[in-house]
């Protein structure tokens, strides 16, 4: 089996869903900030649906895989981002249908696929930003719009420290699977939300 290497920044969604469209929205910043703030080599920054096999077809082969979609749960604040890293043994837990994406098979069934037919992710950050509209129509909420940069920082923070783990030489980064993760819940919003 070849060694994982690099990173993949997967930003999940559909940018004709409003506030769905925060994945993809994600991945235009940090294109855009690229050429001011490279990121490490074999970092790549990819667009999807949210279809597994896509995801899995991005993903395999990353040492590191960052996740960035919206989420829409009952009592949503819009641009309050959450950021989880998966602990060892523990799987993402998958949604009710339709209740906090807007995909038909989740990231959580995702991963689990992968991970039974031996093409799961290397370590796996996911980040959820909390949604108001999912209707049709393009643009962002301006809530949702906000948390965008802090989002955008704290990815590519996660990126480079990564890498640098990686070049610190053996034993410095020990193993390359999400079960090395360590759970690492967080949540924040954007200054001045409401």
């Amino acid at each position: 089996m070849k060694p994982l290497a690099g990173a993949a920044v997967i930003g999940i969604g559909n940018e004709f869903r409003r506030d769905d469209g925060l994945g993809w929205a994600t991945i235009a910043l940090l294109r855009a900030r690229k050429a001011q703030r490279p990121l490490p080599s074999g970092t790549e920054l990819a667009l999807c649906d949210g279809d597994p096999g896509r995801l899995i077809s991005i993903w395999e082969g990353k040492a590191l895989t960052l996740v960035v979609d919206a989420c829409f749960p009952p009592a949503a604040q819009p641009g309050r981002t959450h950021r989880w890293r998966v602990a060892p043994g523990e799987m993402l837990h998958p949604a009710a249908a339709g209740r906090q994406s807007t995909h038909g098979l989740g990231l959580a069934e995702a991963v689990c696929l992968a991970d039974r037919v031996g093409r799961g992710p290397g370590r796996l950050i996911v980040y959820a930003v909390e949604g108001a509209d999912r209707s049709l129509g393009a643009g962002l909420t301006p809530a949702v719009a906000a948390a965008l940069p802090f989002l955008a920082l704290r990815i590519e923070a996660d990126v480079r420290l990564d890498a640098a783990r990686g070049l610190a030489g053996p034993g410095s980064n020990p193993g390359a699977r999400r079960s090395d993760m360590l759970p690492d819940p967080g949540t924040w919003r954007p200054r001045g939300a409401p």
